[in-house]
């Protein structure tokens, strides 16, 4: 632009001239935006006061477009911006803002389901067109609640008749851990807990879908999935320097926050691997626990088909196994089944046909305890009032209709004698 200036949006200085329906403007040949509009005349009063008229003012453009959702669309817009999306993704969010703003339910909602609106509009935007991007690093863009947020997503999703695909699991590891700052030495982070970060990432995704073949990913939210298994693969690449370290620690060296279920999720994954490592030969003669467990990672991993299997659906045929070697230690072939059940008790533990573990999802393993409330503690003494209408309930027999009949005559009797003229 020959006499400088920048664009307030963008900060660009590509200011161009640009003009509409005769009247010059500045245009930002970045963004977009028009910058000072141009001006007209349209009555002859105007014309003779010398009152210029912008052109949205004269033709009306804005009138049908209120203020909140200006605001609402100026916020959609920057939010693309801060998140780097193509422009084709800021049209289509905008155009669900429109959508959506359109319907009586969203117009007369509070403000803070408004300012949610914003970013559930390019979320939707990003799952349509498989871009990675989480539910979290959206609220904490605009500091809203996740529970707000996610009901907003879903009632938008159903009023729209949106078809959102669901994330891939995959993009989504590998966009979550490329923001951990363990990849280069930093005065916060010490040489020895800095990874490689192609290695870092090949492990998690087998830990991650090594946690969704055994149920563990199913129904939840997957981001502190995604944690325990990062966690996990850092550790396994130097067990003797990282060790000692904790999930927390991990979480604040990689300057992320540490989800609530995250630990949970880290005792899951080391349980599963127990199970394989006690199907693996060159294991099975070390007593693992869950944090020794850890530096055969790399090893249960590279068998993770054939151990899953056998840890958790192939346990028949070690048992006819060891059946047939517990008939072999017997006196005779006449002792039965009997002998042979009684005979495995005595084995030292380690020496007993393990019985594989069911592999069902956590919830159906260790269902929640369902507290039943106690039923209310009703007292009848006898002396509530009843209605005639629920006396009527309970007549059956026409002597009995005639009685009630004649016992309401004479009540009525009675009260119109009481009652004075």
């Amino acid at each position: 632009m020959p006499g400088g200036g920048q664009c307030p949006d963008c900060g660009s200085t590509e200011l161009v001239e640009d003009s509409h329906y005769s009247q010059s403007q500045l245009v930002c040949s970045d963004c977009g935006c028009v910058v000072t509009e141009g001006v007209l005349t349209t009555t002859f009063s105007d014309e003779g006061n010398l009152r210029e008229v912008t052109y949205s003012r004269s033709t009306g453009e804005n009138d049908q477009v209120s203020r909140s959702q200006q605001r609402g669309l100026r916020r959609v817009r920057d939010l693309c911006r801060v998140l780097q999306l193509p422009s084709t993704f800021e049209d289509t969010a905008v155009a669900y803002y429109q959508q959506a703003y359109r319907h009586s339910g969203i117009r007369a909602a509070r403000l803070q389901k408004k300012e949610v609106l914003v970013g559930c509009c390019v979320l939707i935007t990003c799952r349509q067109h498989n871009w990675p991007l989480t539910m979290g690093t959206v609220c904490a863009l605009l500091y809203a609640d996740l529970d707000v947020f996610s009901g907003t997503y879903m009632q938008i999703v159903k009023l729209l008749g949106l078809d959102v695909p669901s994330l891939c699991l995959a993009d989504l590891v590998k966009t979550y851990c490329s923001s951990f700052r363990l990849f280069q030495a930093s005065p916060s982070v010490p040489a020895k807990y800095v990874e490689d970060k192609e290695k870092m990432l090949s492990r998690t995704l087998q830990l991650v879908e090594l946690a969704d073949e055994t149920w563990l990913v199913t129904g939840r939210h997957p981001l502190p999935v995604i944690t325990a298994a990062t966690f996990l693969a850092w550790q396994s690449l130097q067990p003797s320097h990282r060790l000692t370290c904790s999930l927390a620690r991990f979480c604040k060296l990689a300057n992320v926050d540490l989800p609530y279920p995250a630990s949970s999720r880290l005792q899951e994954l080391l349980s599963v691997l127990l199970r394989m490592a006690e199907r693996l030969a060159w294991l099975e003669v070390l007593k693992l626990d869950k944090r020794s467990v850890v530096k055969h990672i790399g090893d249960l991993l590279q068998h993770r088909h054939t151990l899953v299997r056998k840890a958790f659906r192939d346990g028949t045929a070690e048992m006819e196994a060891g059946e047939k070697e517990l008939r072999g230690r017997c006196q005779g072939p006449e002792q039965g089944k009997e002998e042979v059940a009684s005979s495995s008790l005595d084995l030292p533990e380690g020496k007993r046909p393990a019985s594989p573990t069911p592999l069902l999802p956590p919830c159906m393993l260790k269902p929640p305890k369902r507290i039943c409330p106690p039923p209310p503690v009703s007292t009848v003494t006898g002396d509530e009032n009843i209605s005639d209408s629920e006396i009527e309930q309970y007549l059956r027999t026409p002597q009995e209709i005639k009685d009630f009949e004649k016992a309401q005559a004479a009540r009525q009797a009675a009260r119109s004698v009481s009652s004075p003229p």
